[in-house]
């Protein structure tokens, strides 16, 4: 019962630290237009979460992580299922697509990061491998939303005012389909490549304090 409430408040504190981890940056650095933002690896709690306990539970951890993802962007959510957003009508398919990908998947595969904790003995490059997994998959999982919903919007990203020369390249040379995947590709890559190494090199100065990386589980 103890190393039960221990994990629970443990990863309720954890959780709490990515999330406040997130606001800050959400002071001083901007969001992209149709959303996705580079934050103060705000993610890396969770994959510390998994690490520490498993992944079973670093899973329901990044489940309940999405959850209060869904919480703070209620505005984007809620605007989802009005009229215009996805067109001309209310597209509720697609409004609920946008939550399961964008929030209730992206977020839970965070839990996934401690998946190299029994399979690679250094800590730094255990911890540094999972977290590289996870937002990786995180990433992916941006670029199937994006394709699916906003690749209507590539022809316009690519040819906007300001868009180096390769973007009207593009345009020309690529098929719909394939632009709509290079628009995904390239737009959530502006904020989750970053985010990917930031969190890599902060994870392995994070596992040379022994009492952070101690596996619980």
């Amino acid at each position: 019962m103890a190393n039960k409430t221990k994990r629970i408040t443990e990863s309720a504190m954890l959780l709490a630290i990515a999330i406040v981890l997130e606001l800050v940056s959400k002071l001083f650095i901007p969001e992209q237009p149709f959303g996705g933002q580079l934050t103060i690896v705000s993610m890396l709690p969770v994959v510390l979460i998994s690490y520490r306990h498993g992944v079973k539970w670093g899973l329901f951890s990044g489940f309940v992580y999405a959850l209060l993802e869904m919480a703070l962007g209620a505005k984007t959510v809620s605007a989802a299922f009005l009229p215009g957003y996805f067109g001309d009508n209310a597209m509720i398919v697609n409004a609920l697509a946008m939550c399961l990908l964008d929030y209730i998947v992206a977020f839970t595969v965070l839990g996934l990061g401690g998946m190299f904790r029994n399979r690679i003995k250094n800590p730094g490059l255990s911890l540094m491998c999972g977290s590289v997994v996870a937002l990786g998959l995180r990433y992916v999982t941006h670029i199937a939303s994006g394709y699916i919903l906003f690749s209507s919007y590539a022809e316009w990203f690519f040819t906007q005012d300001g868009f180096p020369a390769w973007g009207a390249q593009l345009v020309e040379k690529l098929s719909p389909v394939a632009l709509g995947l290079v628009y995904s590709v390239v737009y959530n890559g502006f904020y989750m490549i970053p985010e990917i190494i930031c969190t890599a090199i902060v994870s392995v100065l994070l596992a040379r304090v022994p009492k952070i990386v101690t596996k619980v589980a």
